[in-house]
């Protein structure tokens, strides 16, 4: 079971934390929240990918559903502390051109927006 928090930085960045596997069973909730999020105005937002051990396609489309739904909203997302297994999986797909995961929350923070 995946459990999710939240917590809004300083300067109003939400960042999303995914405890357990980011699939097609927990990849759903991942997109209702984001997008909870950006409809109560909250635009830039990092998943931190710090707890979550396994991430499958339904993952991957969750998270380019959220990126989407942001920059929709003159936002946008960055992805955190990707373990070895999501990172290569974010390089083989590419996809960690369009989402560029950080090695942390601090860096993708101080990476800006």
């Amino acid at each position: 079971m995946t459990d999710f928090s939240t917590r809004t930085l300083d300067d109003g960045v939400h960042v999303v934390r995914p405890d357990g596997r980011l699939n097609m069973v927990s990849a759903p909730r991942l997109t209702a929240l984001v997008s909870e999020l950006v409809n109560a105005g909250g635009t830039r937002i990092i998943v931190d990918l710090g707890g979550t051990d396994f991430i499958d396609s339904s993952g991957l489309g969750a998270l380019v559903s959220c990126l989407k739904k942001t920059r929709q909203a003159s936002g946008d997302l960055r992805l955190a502390a990707p373990n070895t297994q999501i990172q290569t999986v974010l390089d083989l797909t590419n996809l960690g051109r369009v989402l560029r995961p950080s090695p942390s929350v601090d860096t993708a923070h101080a990476a800006g927006f």
